[in-house]
C-alpha cells in the first residue's frame, strides 16, 4: 500500500523536509521512516508494549505512513513533540477560565460525513476548545482520538475561512475575537498528536488528517471502479420483461455462456438493490413463512407485530417463531456451516433512467446460483468473529461467524475485485467507509427512502437485508471524500496503542481534548472487527477501556484502566493547563467512576455541563442525578508551584486556602445566557467544600477542618455575590456584568437523599426564610425521588438539623430582617426601627420561620448533627449479617471522614462491604473514600 501522496503531483519533485530532516523527495522520506519503523518492529521489546495491536510486521508496515503514521505504537512521537513543540517553562503566564460558552455544531458537514464512526465529535466543537486553550504552534493531545476530529480541529485553527463560520472574527494581525467581540486567541494551526487502541479508528484519522490532491484521486478512483465495473458487472443484471420466453432464453443464456450471457440483447436492467428476507417456521403447523410476504405491509411500509400463518392462519408474532436453519458447505473456510435461510423477495433496477420494482424472477434466482457456485478469484478476510457483546447476535439469530458471512458471495466478490487494485492509503479509506452499507448489516426498512439504514453501534442483522450496488455506493462516496479534503500539511502524529502506556514524554503537551469509551455503551474492537479483517491489522482488546462480560471487565475494571489513562494524561500535559472530557453514558455509576478516575490521576475538576445535542446547548450539572447527555467536563492539572506547597501545607488550614485561591483562578467568573446570568455551580459553597475534600484525599491527606470551619472560613475570607464565591480581583468583574442583566438563573436539584435535601432548603431559605407550613407543599412533590436505599428523613427533622427558627423572642435575626425589609408594606414601618428594636407585629411576621445560620451558630449545630451521625455509623459498623439494605447516607459519609481523619482504611473497606456495591458505585463521594482506603491498604 502506497502513501497518500501517490495522488499529489508535486509529490516526488524537489526536496521535502519532515522533522528537521531534508529528503530529495516524498519517496525517500516515505523509505527512510519505513526502514526504521522496520527495525523498530524487529525488537521483541517493542512488541510488548500494551496495546500493541495484531498484525505482521508487513501488514502493520503496509498500512502505515512514518513517521506521521504507524499501526502501531508511534515511535516518532518523540521526534515530533521535539521538532514542533516548545518546552515546559514554569515562568510563561498562561491563564484560562474553562470553555463556558454554548456550543452548537451540527453534523452535515463534509468532513464529518466523509468516513462513519461509532461516536463523533464535531471538528468544529473542537475548535473552540483549542482556540479558547491555546496557542499557535501549541501540541494538542487525543488519546481516544476515533476517527482524528481532534487533529482536523487542530490545523483548522489555521484556516481564517473555517474560524470565521465558527461566528467569530479574524482582524487582518491573525487575532481573533469572540462574538461579543473582545479578543481571545490568535490565527495558527495547532499540532495534535493523536492516539487510539483501534487501527482502524487511526487509519481513518490518518486519512482526516493527511494532504490528497483530491482531483487526482477522484480520477484514479473512478478508474478502478469502472474496471471493475466491467468485469464483475454482469452480476447486477435483471430483466425488466415478465414474458416467461424472455426469463427462460436468459436462464439458457447463463447456463450456456457464463457472465458472457449479457452480450445477447435482451431487455436487461441493472440492479440497484436486492431485497433479502429470512424465513421462519410456523409453530403451529411447521410450515415455512417468508417474513416479507407475511408480516410487511407493501402499502403502508411497515412490519406487522402481529400477522397470520399463510398456511394455517394461526395468529403470530416474530417472537414466536424460529428461523429456518440450512446446512450448507462453506469452501472458504473448508467446513460446514448453519445459518438462517433468505430469500430474494424483492430487486429495485434501473432501464435508462427510469428505476422499477419487480419480483426475483426464475432467471434471477438461477444468476444468484450461479455466483453462490463460483469461485471467488481475489483475495478476502475470511476471519472468525471473535467472542463478544456485539457479535454474539449475528452469531445466534443468523449464523454468522466469519468476516465474510457478512456479505452476499456477489458483494463480496466486487469488494475483493476492488480491494486487489486499491494502492494508496486514500483508496483504502473510500473502501473501508462503505463496508457496512453494502453488508449484510444494512436493513431494509419499508418507507423509508435513505439506502444504508445499518443498526449503528451494534453488528444487528435484521430480517429483511438490503444488498445495494457496490458501484453506486462507492462513487457516492467519492464525492464526500473530495469534498472533506481541506488540509495542505500533516501536521499530526499518530499511532495505535493503548492510552494506558502513551509513548509520549512528559510534560509536554498543551491541551488535552478526548472522547474516552462510555463504559459498556460501545465495544468498539468488536464494531471495528470487520473494517479490521480487510485492513489485517487488529485490535488488542487487552487494555480496552469497557465494561464486557466476554472480557470479564465491569465497572471497577473499567474504572481502573480509565484512571490509568488519565494518569498518563496528567503526565504529559503541562501544569496548568486544561483538558476538556466529551462523555455520556445513562448510568450514575458509570459517570461516577469517570468523574474518580479524572480526579485520583491528579486532575481537578472545574466544570461540568451537558450537552444537548439536539438543542446544542449546554447546562450546568448540579447533581449526580441521571445523566443522559453528553457531558462536558472540564479539568485542569494544578500548577507545579501549588503541588510543591502542598506537600508542606497539606493538612493545614493555609493548604485549604492556598487550594482555593488557585481553584477560583480556575473557574467562570460570569456566565450569561438569554439576558441572564447564571449561577455557576463550581462557585457555591457546597461544591467548593466538595472539591477541596476531593484535592485532600487524591493525594492521601486529611482533612483540616469541618463544612461549618470552612463555610465560615470562605466568607471571612472570599467576596459572596448571589451564593457564589470569588477573588477580590474578579467580583469586580463579575458585578460590572451582572448590573447589565435582568435575574440571576437558579439552577434546579434533584432531591434523591439527605444532603440534596438540605442543599434544596438551603436554596429556599437562602432567598426567603420561611415556615414549615409553607416549606412542606413544596417539599413534598421534589421529595417523591427518594433513592430506594436511603433512610427517609422528615422535613421537620432536616430543619430542625441544619437550620434555626425565630421563636418570636430577642432580636429578629438579620437573615430575616433583611428579607422584611424587601416587602414595601412593612418598609415604611421598618424605618426607624432595629431587630432589637422591633415591635410585635414584626415579630409575628418573623416567629416561626426557619433561615440560614451565620457559620458561628452552624458550627454548633453541625456539631450536634456530626454526633448524631456518627451514632448511626457505629450501628452499621456493628452490623452482622446480610447486606444493610436502608441507611443513610450522610451518616456513612460523616464515618468515612471521621475514619480516614483516623487512618482506619481498613474500617472503611469494612463498612462499604456491608453496603450495596451499586450504592457505593453511585455516590461519589462513598466511591471516593472506598477507593482511596483500597490504595492506602494496597488492594
Amino acid at each position: 500500500m502506497e502513501n497518500n501522496r501517490l495522488f499529489d503531483d508535486n509529490a516526488n519533485k524537489g526536496p521535502v523536509e519532515c522533522l528537521g530532516l531534508t529528503f530529495s523527495n516524498d519517496e525517500d522520506r516515505r523509505k527512510y521512516f519505513r526502514d526504521k519503523l522496520k527495525e523498530k518492529l524487529r525488537d521483541p521489546e517493542f512488541r510488548k508494549i500494551e496495546g500493541f495491536p495484531k498484525g505482521s510486521d508487513e501488514d502493520i508496515l503496509n498500512l502505515s505512513d512514518p513517521p506521521y503514521y504507524t499501526a502501531c505504537p508511534n515511535p516518532f512521537i518523540d521526534d515530533f513533540i521535539r521538532h514542533y513543540g516548545k518546552p515546559y517553562d514554569p515562568e510563561e503566564k498562561y491563564s484560562r477560565e474553562p470553555f463556558a460558552a454554548d456550543v452548537s455544531e451540527g453534523k452535515n458537514d463534509p468532513i464529518y460525513n466523509a468516513h462513519s464512526y461509532h461516536t463523533k465529535v464535531p471538528h468544529k466543537a473542537i475548535m473552540r476548545y483549542i482556540l479558547h486553550y491555546t496557542e499557535p504552534g501549541d501540541i494538542v493531545f487525543d488519546g481516544f482520538c476515533g476517527t482524528g476530529m481532534t487533529g482536523v480541529a487542530a490545523q483548522m485553527c489555521g484556516s481564517k475561512e473555517a474560524v470565521e463560520s465558527l461566528g467569530y472574527e479574524v482582524r487582518k494581525d491573525g487575532t481573533i475575537l469572540d462574538e461579543s467581540g473582545k479578543p481571545f486567541s490568535k490565527l495558527g494551526a495547532r499540532y495534535a498528536v493523536l492516539n487510539d487502541l483501534s487501527p482502524a479508528a487511526t487509519f481513518i484519522a490518518y486519512n482526516y488528517n493527511t494532504p490528497v490532491d483530491a482531483k487526482a484521486f477522484e480520477r484514479e478512483a473512478k478508474k478502478i471502479l469502472k474496471e471493475v465495473e466491467e468485469e464483475c458487472g454482469w452480476m447486477y443484471y435483471t430483466l425488466s420483461s415478465e414474458k416467461p420466453e424472455d426469463i427462460e432464453r436468459a436462464r439458457s443464456l447463463l447456463k450456456d455462456r457464463g457472465k458472457d450471457f449479457t452480450k445477447e440483447l435482451l431487455s436487461w436492467g441493472r440492479i440497484n438493490y436486492t431485497v433479502w428476507s429470512d424465513v421462519f417456521s410456523c409453530p403451529e403447523c411447521g410450515g415455512e413463512i417468508v417474513f416479507w410476504e407475511a408480516a410487511v405491509d407493501k402499502e403502508e411500509g411497515k412490519v406487522r407485530s402481529e400477522f397470520s400463518c399463510p398456511h394455517c392462519g394461526a395468529s403470530l408474532t416474530k417472537k414466536r417463531m424460529d428461523r429456518v436453519i440450512e446446512t450448507k458447505f462453506d469452501p472458504a473456510i473448508g467446513e460446514t456451516v448453519k445459518q438462517a435461510k433468505q430469500i430474494a423477495v424483492l430487486i429495485n433496477y434501473s432501464r435508462g433512467k427510469k428505476r422499477y420494482e419487480k419480483k426475483p424472477d426464475e432467471f434471477d434466482l438461477a444468476l444468484v446460483e450461479y455466483i453462490e457456485n463460483s469461485e471467488i478469484p481475489n483475495w478476502h478476510p475470511i476471519e472468525r468473529m471473535p467472542s463478544g457483546y456485539n457479535t454474539v447476535q449475528p452469531k445466534i439469530s443468523h449464523g454468522l461467524t466469519h468476516v465474510h458471512h457478512f456479505y452476499t458471495k456477489r458483494n463480496l466478490w466486487v469488494l475483493s475485485a476492488v480491494y486487489s487494485r486499491l494502492d494508496s492509503q486514500v483508496a483504502h479509506l473510500l473502501f473501508t467507509s462503505q463496508l457496512i452499507n453494502v453488508s449484510r448489516l444494512n436493513r431494509y426498512r419499508p418507507g423509508v427512502s435513505f439506502p444504508y439504514n445499518p443498526l449503528s453501534g451494534t453488528l444487528y442483522v435484521g430480517s429483511q437485508v438490503s444488498e445495494p450496488y457496490v458501484f453506486t455506493a462507492l462513487l457516492n462516496r467519492i464525492k464526500r471524500l473530495v469534498d472533506a479534503f481541506y488540509l495542505n500539511e500533516c501536521s499530526s502524529s499518530i499511532g495505535a496503542s493503548s492510552a494506558t502506556t502513551l509513548q509520549i514524554p512528559k510534560l509536554s503537551t498543551d491541551y488535552i481534548f478526548t472522547d474516552p469509551p462510555f463504559g459498556g455503551n460501545l465495544m468498539y474492537s468488536e464494531l471495528n472487527f470487520l473494517w479490521e479483517a480487510w485492513l489485517k491489522v487488529f485490535t488488542n482488546n487487552e487494555p480496552e477501556a469497557i465494561m464486557n462480560k466476554v472480557q470479564q471487565k465491569g465497572l471497577l475494571e473499567y474504572q481502573e484502566l480509565m484512571t490509568r489513562c488519565f494518569e498518563e494524561y496528567y503526565r504529559v500535559l503541562k501544569p496548568g493547563r486544561w483538558m476538556t472530557v466529551e462523555f455520556h453514558n445513562s448510568q450514575n455509576s458509570v459517570w461516577n467512576a469517570i468523574q474518580e478516575a479524572i480526579q485520583r490521576a491528579g486532575f481537578v475538576i472545574a466544570d461540568v455541563r451537558t450537552l444537548d445535542k439536539q438543542q446544542g446547548t449546554f447546562k450546568q450539572v448540579t447533581s449526580t442525578g441521571a445523566v443522559k447527555q453528553d457531558l462536558i467536563i472540564s479539568a485542569y492539572k494544578p500548577n507545579g508551584g501549588l503541588e510543591d506547597r502542598f506537600k508542606l501545607e497539606a493538612g493545614t488550614e493555609e493548604g485549604v486556602w492556598d487550594f482555593l485561591r488557585e481553584h477560583l483562578k480556575r473557574l467562570p467568573v460570569f456566565t450569561e445566557k438569554n439576558g441572564s446570568s447564571e449561577l455557576i455551580v463550581e462557585r457555591t459553597d457546597y461544591l467548593l467544600y466538595d472539591r477541596m475534600i476531593a484535592f485532600h484525599i487524591q493525594r492521601g491527606r486529611s482533612i483540616p477542618m469541618s463544612a461549618s470551619e470552612f463555610y465560615k472560613g470562605l466568607r471571612e475570607r472570599f467576596p459572596e455575590r448571589d451564593s457564589m464565591f470569588f477573588l477580590p480581583n474578579q467580583v469586580n468583574e463579575y458585578d460590572h456584568k451582572r448590573i447589565n442583566v435582568s435575574e440571576l438563573r437558579q439552577l434546579s436539584l434533584f432531591v434523591t437523599d439527605e444532603n440534596s435535601a438540605i442543599q434544596w432548603l438551603r436554596l429556599q431559605l437562602q432567598n426567603k426564610p420561611q415556615t414549615f407550613q409553607e416549606l412542606q407543599p413544596q417539599f413534598m412533590p421534589i421529595s417523591r425521588s427518594w433513592a430506594k436505599h436511603e433512610k427517609e428523613i422528615e422535613l421537620k427533622e432536616l430543619l430542625e438539623d441544619n437550620f434555626i427558627k425565630y421563636d418570636g423572642e430577642g432580636p429578629i435575626p438579620a437573615q430575616i430582617w433583611s428579607w422584611l425589609q424587601k416587602s414595601s408594606k412593612l418598609r415604611e414601618k421598618m424605618k426607624d426601627l432595629t431587630p432589637e428594636t422591633a415591635d410585635i407585629s414584626l415579630k409575628a411576621e418573623a416567629k416561626e420561620r426557619w433561615y440560614v445560620p451565620d457559620p458561628a451558630r452552624a458550627q454548633d449545630l453541625e456539631r450536634l448533627r456530626e454526633k448524631a451521625l456518627l451514632r448511626e455509623f457505629e450501628e452499621y459498623r456493628n452490623h452482622v449479617g446480610k447486606k444493610i439494605r436502608i441507611f443513610r447516607t450522610e451518616a456513612v459519609r460523616a464515618g468515612f471522614k471521621r475514619l480516614w481523619t483516623e487512618k482506619d482504611y481498613k474500617g472503611i473497606v469494612e463498612v462499604a462491604d456491608k453496603l450495596s456495591d451499586k450504592v457505593i458505585q453511585e455516590d461519589p463521594k462513598l466511591l471516593m473514600y472506598y477507593d482511596n482506603a483500597l490504595t492506602r491498604l494496597g488492594e
